[in-house]
């Protein structure tokens, strides 16, 4: 069956948001007198959403953990200071722009699925003039369950009128390539993003997004 849609990731896939995200980490790693971190470090903790990206902040550890009430605290820190300055060095990836037209032109639907929080994804998105590409955002608590499951792609799914195999989801982690897996659609690593995704065993791995599109095309 060929592909109808294209569901993409946003942090790593669409935009560098790092340098934001980064600066929001050592905000709360501030507020609580412990030393800054290396965007790198930070770069290595992102991926599962903002409350994780708080825990693994703090601790410096991938499974790290706090208190409850420390990491209630946390999150009011690093949402004050993520959500006034979300867009102040995070910038729109090169070529994404256009990759997005070729899909528009050549008749696919484009849903964004992030595990960022629906808000932040939609501030984000409006901020950088992204927005108006989507058909639908689905972001971390838009639904009980955020990637790796495959409920937002079976969202994503419904909403379009399609199935799930008609979807090629892009990605640059590995919780994209599991919620393809788990949803039964085509999964597409981006090589550029934060993560090594070249043991992900994706459908294929795209040296830019405008390389995920010709795959997409070609493939039949």
């Amino acid at each position: 069956m060929s592909i109808r849609a294209f569901a993409l990731d946003l942090d790593g896939t669409l935009v560098d948001s790092i340098p934001d995200l980064s600066a929001a980490a050592n905000q709360v790693r501030r507020h609580f007198h412990l030393p800054p971190l290396a965007e790198d470090r930070i770069r290595s903790h992102v991926g599962d959403g903002v409350a994780t990206l708080v825990h693994r902040a703090l601790t410096d550890l991938r499974d790290g953990s706090v208190p409850l009430e420390q990491h209630a605290e946390a999150m009011n820190v690093f949402l004050a200071w993520y959500g006034d300055h979300i867009d102040v060095h995070t910038r729109v990836y090169p070529g994404v722009l256009d990759a997005l037209q070729q899909m528009r032109d050549n008749g696919y639907a484009i849903a964004l699925v992030t595990n960022k929080s629906i808000a932040l994804a939609e501030k984000l998105t409006t901020r950088l003039e992204l927005a108006p590409w989507f058909a639908l955002q689905v972001g971390g608590d838009s639904l009980p369950e955020k990637k790796p499951s495959a409920q937002p792609l079976h969202h994503v799914a419904h909403t379009l009128g399609i199935q799930t195999r008609e979807i090629a989801m892009v990605g640059d982690s590995i919780n994209d390539v599991l919620c393809a897996r788990n949803a039964g659609s085509l999964a597409i690593s981006v090589s550029y993003g934060y993560e090594d995704v070249s043991s992900y065993a994706a459908d294929y791995i795209a040296a830019t997004l405008a390389d995920a599109v010709e795959f997409v095309k070609n493939r039949h």
